[in-house]
C-alpha cells in the first residue's frame, strides 16, 4: 500500500509548514487528489490515522477533496456521458480522440493547527 509512504509524506510536508510558522499542534489537513494520481482516497485516510494515531499530533484529520480527470473533445468540448472510473476513446457525438484533462493532482491544500501557548517570564 503505497497510501502509507503518500501518508508519511503529507504529515511531512504539513509538519515542515507547521514550523515555518512557529510550531504548535496539527489539527486537520485538507489534500486533493486527483482520479489519475494512483492514490486512493480511503487508503490514504486509513494510512493517516495510522501515523497520527499517538504523539504529539493525534487526532489530526484529514480531508481529502476527490478531483476528477474530464475527458474533452476538441471540437464539441467537454464529454459528460463519461462513468466515474471508465474512459472513452472516441467523442459520442462527433468520433474525434478525446484528451484527458486535470486528475493527476496530489497536493497539501490546507492545513490548521493550535499555536503554541508562549509564556514569557516576567522578572522579579
Amino acid at each position: 500500500m503505497h497510501e502509507l509512504g503518500v501518508a508519511t509524506e503529507i504529515l511531512r510536508a504539513a509538519l515542515t509548514e507547521l514550523s515555518a510558522r512557529g510550531g504548535g499542534r496539527l489539527e486537520a489537513v485538507t489534500v486533493a487528489v486527483g482520479e489519475l494520481s494512483a492514490v486512493e482516497p480511503d487508503l490514504l485516510r486509513y494510512a493517516w490515522q495510522a501515523l497520527t494515531t499517538d504523539g504529539e499530533h493525534a487526532g489530526a484529520r484529514l480531508t481529502v477533496t476527490w478531483v476528477r480527470a474530464e475527458q474533452t473533445c476538441p471540437a464539441c468540448g467537454a464529454v459528460p456521458e463519461r462513468q466515474p472510473g471508465s474512459w472513452l476513446r472516441l467523442c459520442p457525438h462527433c468520433e474525434l480522440p478525446l484528451r484527458v484533462e486535470g486528475g493527476r493532482e496530489l497536493e497539501l491544500r490546507e492545513l490548521s493547527f493550535e499555536s503554541p501557548v508562549l509564556t514569557a517570564e516576567v522578572p522579579s
